[in-house]
């Protein structure tokens, strides 16, 4: 299976698989929809997380299951809150990006969040810390259209 991102941690042990999808106004059970049907299509190594990354919203599954169960996701965030100084930096809105583009929006994010431990303010990183994702990546590497 080919994941869109896949981010390892510093002892190169695979800790989370990225989807990003370039679409708008999807509904929580759209995302534990859409997490089946991946799950559903292939096999996926077991992973401590599953991010499912679109340009509003942001799921985070935590110790789910890499089965095709309906599973709910552990997080559910704003993302134009997240990304906006990728946005504001690229002098795109979401409307304007394709999905390549996007995609390479979401791994500059990931990528230096890997490597500063910063998102953005504390309120807004908070899940980040909560569900460990955050320490999981420190300092790890990012790899995209991954074989997996």
């Amino acid at each position: 299976m080919r994941a869109d991102l896949v981010a390892y941690d510093k002892d190169g042990q695979l800790v989370v698989v990225v989807e990003v999808k370039n679409k708008t106004g999807t509904s929580r059970q759209w995302a534990v929809q859409m997490r089946r049907n991946i799950y559903a299509h292939g096999f996926w190594p077991k992973t401590r997380y599953f991010l499912l990354v679109l340009p509003d919203r942001f799921y985070l599954w935590k110790n789910a299951p890499n089965t095709p169960e309906v599973v709910e996701p552990d997080y559910e965030l704003d993302a134009l809150v997240l990304l906006k100084p990728y946005y504001e930096r690229s002098g795109l809105s979401p409307e304007d990006l394709s999905g390549a583009g996007f995609e390479l929006l979401v791994a500059s994010w990931l990528s230096e969040l890997m490597q500063t431990g910063v998102a953005l303010s504390a309120d807004q990183q908070s899940w980040l810390v909560d569900s460990g994702l955050l320490e999981a990546i420190s300092g790890g590497r990012l790899i995209s259209e991954a074989e997996i």
